[in-house]
């Protein structure tokens, strides 16, 4: 599988950045999308109500609208007709074989959007160790918790990638922990039903017993 092919030029931000503070008191992100150059999803957050219909038709107009443009334009444009239209704007990075895009209101920074992907994406690499599109398809749960460590809500809760990729590792141990906990019950009756009991005697007969004397 094709690796994203990450740059390394990023400069890891804290959350005293402009991507932190961007945004005003709503809903700063309408969508999150991740589809590869087919325009098949590989990931899809809607924070804003749409029928799983709609979300069908926004993500293949989405596509259709990015899919098309010259990798030397710049890297967003005015939201479909389906997501807001010029209310809204989509802004995207291109890695390989994956197009990550954000749909934000349209006073944000299209600057401040870029550096927040590159976080997302550089956190995935982190976690995943070179990630591919496989990890999005065979690790979808995590790929979520790890979305949720940045975005929520539709808001920006975090842009530091290492207290990301803290975030996530502590909630990956605790998941294995409390599995191992819920487990335990099982393994008990296991091993007591694998515990070697005497043989119990069956079809006793009164009359084959001695008299108490």
């Amino acid at each position: 599988p094709e690796e994203l092919g990450i740059g390394s030029g990023y400069t890891e931000r804290g959350t005293g950045s402009a991507v932190a503070r961007t945004g005003s008191g709503g809903k700063m992100i309408k969508a999150i999308l991740v589809f590869n150059n087919h325009g098949k999803p590989r990931l899809s957050r809607f924070y804003q109500r749409f029928s799983e219909d709609m979300q069908q038709q926004i993500i293949r107009e989405t596509f259709h609208l990015v899919s098309r443009r010259d990798e030397n334009v710049c890297n967003f444009l005015e939201g479909g007709s389906l997501i807001g239209g010029s209310d809204y704007k989509l802004i995207y990075r291109h890695y390989a074989t994956l197009y990550f895009l954000f749909c934000v209101d349209s006073s944000e920074s299209e600057l401040g959007i870029l550096d927040l992907i590159q976080v997302f994406v550089e956190t995935l690499d982190k976690c995943f160790e070179n990630v591919c599109e496989l990890d999005l398809i065979f690790h979808m749960d995590k790929v979520h918790c790890i979305l949720q460590e940045v975005v929520m809500g539709g808001m920006v809760l975090e842009t530091n990638m290492t207290e990301i990729v803290s975030q996530v590792e502590a909630q990956t141990k605790l998941e294995k922990s409390e599995a191992g906990f819920s487990a335990a019950p099982a393994r008990a009756v296991s091993a007591v039903k694998n515990i070697n009991l005497p043989e119990i005697p069956r079809n006793i007969k009164v009359s084959n017993l001695s008299p108490f004397v």
